[in-house]
């Protein structure tokens, strides 16, 4: 098939702001969107940048902005995408080049929920066991890859910079409802705060954009009820 990829380039050193430049492609359409941008970069244009890296949907770096919505390049076929093919960087977050966006805030918005597992000591010889019902409580939202799709496709995130985002508290909930974990209490805290889960309006674009198809609107409504009721069930 061919394609038409109208890709919106930025970079600070040359331009005073943005432009939209064509590429004519040839591609199968079982190829994915990254399979045609590395086209371009590799025969008409070099320095296109992107981030990509497992080219399988497992490490999230290629999300972008396709025909208006946040997907990874590697998971969309051109076939989906069609013959004229819009990609952007992902919203809210400065650009530094190109589809390469500054994800300091991003992760500094994770690593503030604490995002991993707060214990007691070790049992004497044991394993820290959990039944397959409990596993299951949390299950949904292990599967994030932090590829930040949910979070820029979030409209309070592209106006406050101070808000914790879905990603964060999807990787709260996480923990907050692990059956083994001690610290719900302290993410419940530090999500109880003004730049919190309070937050979200409830829009549901988090849940459109995930690529692991995460019920994150679910999870944030459920650290909310957490909060509310203070239980943890």
């Amino acid at each position: 098939m061919k394609a038409t990829l109208r890709i919106k380039r930025f970079d600070p050193e040359k331009d005073v702001k943005p432009v939209y430049r064509n590429y004519e492609i040839e591609c199968d359409p079982h190829d994915r969107v990254l399979d045609a941008l590395n086209q371009v970069k590799w025969l008409h244009d070099g320095t296109l940048t992107y981030r990509r890296s497992c080219a399988h949907g497992i490490c999230g770096s290629d999300a972008m902005r396709i025909n208006g919505r946040n997907r990874l390049a590697c998971k969309m076929l051109m076939s989906d995408a069609g013959e004229k093919v819009t990609i952007e960087p992902l919203m809210g977050f400065e650009v530094i080049k190109d589809m390469v966006v500054n994800m300091d805030r991003f992760f500094d918005a994770y690593k503030s929920v604490k995002p991993f597992l707060i214990t007691g000591e070790n049992p004497s010889g044991q394993e820290r066991l959990q039944t397959p019902e409990a596993r299951e409580r949390f299950d949904d939202t292990t599967k994030c890859i932090l590829c930040a799709a949910c979070t820029t496709a979030c409209p309070i995130t592209w106006t406050n910079d101070q808000f914790v985002g879905p990603a964060a508290i999807v990787n709260a909930h996480r923990f907050i409802f692990d059956s083994r974990d001690e610290g719900a209490g302290q993410r419940l805290r530090i999500l109880n705060q003004q730049s919190g889960v309070w937050r979200c309006r409830t829009v549901f674009n988090c849940t459109d954009a995930c690529p692991r198809d995460i019920e994150v609107t679910r999870a944030i409504e459920e650290v909310k009820r957490a909060l509310i009721t203070e239980t943890i069930s």
